[in-house]
């Protein structure tokens, strides 16, 4: 990926230039998860679950263009031609001892552009609600990024079918509009909305979705302890998650706030060593915008019993006018949207000044960190959640 290029005409920029190499097509893939799997659709081994699944529960088709289904024949006819088509190209999801419970296509396949779309979900009862409801998402999303090659990723669904938009928005899609009159299905004018996901943003929602299915994130009776709509969290606090497309305006924001530390510590402060591609995919990087441009960056690394504020700065212009305040308050916002109730964070020895204004907003000393090249003072506050 290389720089915006401007407009011959306008002046003004006109995108950043992408790898115009073609996305793969999706192929007879097996994709193997904790909770079970997503394998290319065969109507003769996975027809008679599926039905099984299927059968009782009419309210799985409402918004399809297809089904309900009279009877088990009518229901394999109709199974018995999806797995032909290229396009959609259709996916079983399966429970681990191999039992059919869902269906997933990738559909409106468009290789040369590198844009795909998730459609066509079929989710049984027994699938709904699930770990593997969520994980054959994710599954999905990485083949389409990872191994396809796709640089946008689509969910479209009925404006009317609030599920499926909840859906869309708690796996990390953002909403674009709505297309008017878009498609006739059953008969009735159907409003469609437009969800996307894109490739810079894929790192972020691939940490979420793995952070969630992790085991450490369900208790003993197999209950969440973080949704994965907090994780993905678009916006909270008047505060914008960065994506991949923000790493440069990042790094160079980073590099004036932190200038000020150089001297202070006599060593390369640690957030101007570190590598923000891997930072923006392993934390979270949140940013306050004004029309000024970027004035704040606030990284923040969810433990499984606290939150660390790896990084908090400020414009140089902008200190002592209460910014810092509220991205201090803005992580401990965040700490209890995700159930913790301890925040951590470490700075400087030599940062007298950054040290006292912790402990001014109730952060006490922990323990000094031997580096090596430098000492680091780890702080805690608990809060309630």
């Amino acid at each position: 990926m290389s720089a915006s290029e401007p407009d011959p005409l306008s002046g003004r920029p006109v995108g950043v230039k992408v790898d115009v190499v073609p996305a793969r097509r999706p192929e007879a893939v097996v994709l193997e998860g904790r909770f079970g799997r997503v394998e290319k659709l065969d109507a003769e081994r996975h027809g008679a679950a599926l039905w099984q699944a299927l059968k009782d529960d009419n309210k799985t088709w409402a918004y399809l263009g297809y089904g309900p289904f009279a009877d088990e024949a009518a229901f394999a006819a109709w199974l018995a031609e999806r797995p032909k088509l290229e396009d959609p190209y259709s996916y079983a999801i399966l429970q681990p001892d191999g039992r059919a419970v869902g269906i997933a296509t990738l559909m409106e396949i468009r290789p040369a552009i590198r844009v795909i779309e998730v459609g066509n979900i079929v989710y049984s009862p027994a699938l709904q609600r699930t770990g593997l409801a969520t994980e054959a998402q994710y599954l999905l999303a990485r083949y389409v990024f990872e191994t396809l090659g796709n640089r946008r990723y689509e969910w479209k669904c009925n404006a009317l079918n609030a599920p499926s938009r909840r859906a869309a928005e708690r796996f990390g899609f953002t909403f674009e509009g709505l297309f008017r009159q878009h498609q006739i299905v059953k008969g009735r004018n159907r409003d469609t909305a437009w969800f996307s996901m894109l490739d810079t943003e894929w790192p972020t929602r691939k940490a979420a979705f793995e952070r969630w299915l992790a085991p450490e994130n369900f208790d003993g009776a197999g209950r969440q302890k973080v949704s994965l709509a907090a994780l993905n969290r678009g916006t909270f606090a008047g505060l914008r998650r960065a994506n991949a497309g923000d790493i440069d305006r990042v790094v160079a924001f980073q590099r004036v706030a932190y200038a000020k530390n150089r001297p202070l510590l006599g060593v390369e402060p640690l957030p101007l060593q570190a590598d923000y591609t891997e930072i923006l995919a392993a934390y979270e990087t949140w940013l306050y915008e004004s029309a000024d441009g970027l004035e704040g960056v606030l990284i923040l690394e969810p433990r499984n019993d606290d939150l660390l504020i790896w990084s908090i700065s400020t414009a140089p212009r902008l200190h002592g006018q209460g910014l810092g305040r509220r991205l201090l308050a803005a992580a401990e916002e965040r700490a209890r949207a995700l159930g913790l109730a301890v925040m951590r964070l470490y700075t400087g020895e030599p940062l007298k000044n950054n040290i006292a204004w912790y402990e001014r907003h109730g952060y006490a000393r922990e323990r000094v960190e031997d580096l090596g090249d430098r000492r680091a003072v780890h702080m805690m506050k608990r809060i309630g959640t």
